[in-house]
């Protein structure tokens, strides 16, 4: 029996079935181990045979509801009510990752006989990585009896041995001996309500028709026959039966109809292999239901696959996969041409208006320009879509934006923003420090400028979604390989459709002022979007790796820009100059070296047990898989904003709409719980969820009503109005209900 433990390290060991897991009171010393069973005898002693048993942790009392007597054919229900001590908790049948199970040895005379415990829906319990189920505050574990008329007898005497066991930050087995005497002739209802909201809580065995297929990573199954008030609504899945399930694990679902389509991680220490698998599947707003579901075969047992490794089986696909090809690459383009309004592309504009202005009266060039600033644009969005797909068909969990979750490319970005500002200010000439033959080729093919000019602007765009691109590239993902790059390059299209229609345009050469002095002083003011640009990398790169690395990065730019001067200032000059040029490239090597160690980021982290429950109302929190899914499992209206800080958008939403005061008083009266998931760095976990709201980068703004399945998902440039009118649509009912729970809880 265990004696003394902690969730995930019991201090004894645990038998199931054949397996024996050692723990560290089976490796103490003899004397000490007989010390430490000495001292919990007391707790293992509990009181006399009695109804009621009571320890600090647990309230115990045999309990029945015989509202027509004790008789044969008439209704005879008894039962374990156990009142926990605030934060202790008891086990469901599956206890999950850890714990035992309470177990009920009835004693009872000739002509009554006692069914199984009809365990109530569990709740998910969190410790650490592990997941367990069980029930905390007051539960009624009921079994339903059966009189014969073999009972005679003017009272019923009950006899039950129970044994559960009850844990906190420590697990301690408890176990008490409970008599119980019932008056055959009279009505026992005075438990009648308690009983009646144990058969509200106990799942409905339901007929469902079920196709399952097994993978060796998990098990992906079609239920239909379910009924009418679960359709669409997000519903929590408890495996009733062990060894067989990651219960930690975050596994997928969605409807199609209304048949269900979910797929359940397999434990990668599976040990048994059922015929049948029982499930209950339970919504926050309705009664739960219990289904069985045949499995003809599984892999042998040791088959796992790795978790990292890509399923075998089809997942469910994302929300978005209904859009078809046609109104995706309508999307993408649309979104194409909107992208040019979006800071980032701002500072790659600004050089494109000084080169217009330059050859306005230049037909031909012109038109070659904007040929090639189309093209540039164009593969770039092709290179990079082929690249991000073919990386996430190997099993990375890459989305839009991927290549600004790496701090070498930010850092690249920064210093190439750097040069052009530099290059603005007349601190350098390109071809001056360009080898010749790159130089005399630049000046033989200028419209390699335009060219190169469009695949700047495909990487600082990434971080700007705007409105159309989430829905359009969302599909991209879901559709094969050459439709998804046929929506990148309808993308690439719209954003170069605005400058490739101003170059094309005959007439605009007549409103385009004249070239003069102005567009010397017009070249210089560029220069300081090029380092306001600058400054946001810096700050992105501050988010990524830390204050040390953006630094490192601002010495190396500081370097960098003492290089430039030095060759521009001692260009004129031989032996001198070649020392001082050498110097340079020395201090801009050194800054280098010194800047390379700090440019690696920690590792996402999500806290699996972090008290999403217990935050303020109001304030932000950390988004996180468990804590969203504890969260939605008690009903409460949850805002997600999926966000990173290289997404310029993301930060204007924020600041203009997330921050407003009335937006935020009106999260607090709907007891919004507000989450934000960054994916500033590389986050399968982000990753994932983006994915199965049908979207691929940020932002992603998404509001799920209380009790509610799928969320709403709001427009990537984001307003107050469009959030309030959101909430303002839910079903005031069900926003009460939420809302008296919610107020339950909190403080």
């Amino acid at each position: 029996m265990v004696l003394s433990g902690t969730h995930g390290n019991p201090a004894v060991a645990l038998k199931r079935g054949t397996q024996t897991v050692a723990t560290p009171l089976m490796r103490m010393p003899n004397p000490r181990r007989w010390a430490c069973v000495l001292w919990w005898l007391p707790t293992l002693a509990l009181a006399q045979p009695a109804a009621v048993v009571k320890t600090d942790e647990v309230q115990a009392q045999l309990v029945a509801h015989a509202p027509q007597g004790v008789a044969p054919g008439q209704p005879l229900q008894l039962g374990l009510l156990i009142r926990h001590a605030p934060q202790w908790h008891t086990y469901w049948k599956n206890p999950g990752d850890s714990g035992l199970p309470t177990t009920l040895e009835w004693k009872l005379p000739a002509g009554v006989t006692a069914g199984p415990i009809d365990w109530p829906t569990p709740r998910r319990l969190p410790v650490g990585p592990l997941i367990n189920y069980g029930y905390e505050g007051t539960v009624l574990l009921p079994v339903a009896a059966t009189v014969t008329p073999a009972f005679q007898g003017e009272h019923l005497d009950v006899g039950l041995n129970a044994e559960w066991l009850v844990c906190k930050e420590v697990c301690i087995p408890q176990s008490g001996e409970f008599r119980l005497s019932i008056p055959a002739a009279a009505s026992t209802a005075g438990f009648a309500d308690a009983f009646a909201r144990a058969r509200a809580q106990t799942p409905v065995a339901v007929d469902t028709r079920t196709q399952a297929s097994v993978d060796p990573q998990a098990l992906s199954l079609v239920i239909s026959g379910l009924p009418s008030p679960l359709h669409g609504k997000a519903l929590q899945v408890f495996a009733a039966d062990a060894g067989v399930i990651d219960h930690a694990a975050r596994g997928e679902q969605r409807w199609d109809g209304e048949r269900l389509l979910l797929r359940v991680p397999l434990s990668a220490q599976r040990s048994e292999a059922p015929a049948t698998l029982q499930f209950v599947l339970a919504p926050a707003d309705a009664q739960a239901v219990e289904v069985r579901v045949p499995v003809a075969a599984w892999p042998p047992i040791g088959a796992a696959a790795a978790p990292d490794a890509p399923a075998a089986a089809e997942r469910p696909a994302p929300a978005a996969s209904g859009l078809s090809l046609w109104l995706a690459l309508a999307f993408a383009f649309a979104g194409g041409v909107l992208l040019n309004l979006m800071p980032c592309v701002f500072p790659v504009l600004s050089l494109k208006v000084i080169g217009f202005a330059q050859h306005a009266q230049q037909r031909r060039l012109r038109i070659a320009g904007g040929i090639a600033y189309t093209a540039g644009v164009v593969l770039s969005f092709v290179a990079l879509a082929g690249l991000m797909l073919a990386l996430r068909a190997a099993g990375d969990e890459l989305g839009w934006g991927f290549q600004l979750q790496s701090p070498l490319f930010v850092s690249a970005l920064a210093v190439l923003f750097a040069l052009i500002g530099f290059n603005l200010l007349g601190l350098f000439q390109f071809a001056g420090v360009l080898p010749g033959r790159v130089a005399a080729l630049r000046s033989r093919h200028p419209v390699v400028d335009h060219a190169l000019t469009g695949v700047l602007a495909v990487a600082v765009a990434s971080p700007c979604t705007a409105p159309f691109m989430g829905a359009a590239l969302g599909a991209a993902l879901t559709l094969p390989g050459a439709q998804a790059l046929l929506v990148f390059v309808a993308l690439g299209l719209g954003m170069a459709a605005p400058y490739l229609a101003a170059c094309l345009w005959p007439g605009l050469s007549h409103v385009m002022p004249r070239p003069g002095a102005w567009m010397a002083r017009f070249k210089t003011a560029m220069a300081f979007p090029m380092f306001a640009t600058v400054v946001w990398l810096l700050w992105v790169l501050g988010q990524q790796v830390g204050i040390d690395g953006a630094a490192t990065l601002l010495a190396l730019l500081v370097a960098l820009a003492f290089a430039l001067w030095v060759f521009s200032a001692f260009a004129a000059q031989r032996l001198g100059g070649r020392l001082a040029r050498a110097s340079a490239l020395v201090a801009v090597l050194a800054a280098a070296v010194w800047t390379w160690p700090t440019l690696h980021p920690p590792a996402a982290i999500h806290s699996a047990d972090a008290a999403a429950t217990d935050a303020p109302l109001g304030a932000w929190q950390p988004w996180s898989p468990d804590a969203f899914a504890r969260v939605r499992a008690e009903g409460r209206p949850v805002f997600v904003d999926f966000t990173a800080a290289w997404c310029v958008t993301c930060q204007v939403n924020k600041r203009l709409t997330l921050n407003d005061g009335t937006l935020a008083a009106a999260f607090r009266e709907r007891r919004v719980v507000l989450m934000r998931a960054d994916w500033t760095r590389r986050d399968p976990a982000v990753t994932e969820a983006l994915r199965t709201l049908g979207r691929s980068g940020v932002p992603v703004y998404a509001l799920y009503g209380p009790g509610a399945g799928a969320p709403q998902l709001l427009s990537e440039i984001l307003t107050v109005s469009e959030i309030r009118d959101s909430m303002a649509r839910w079903p005031e009912a069900a926003g009460a209900r939420d809302t008296a729970a919610v107020q339950r809880r909190l403080p």
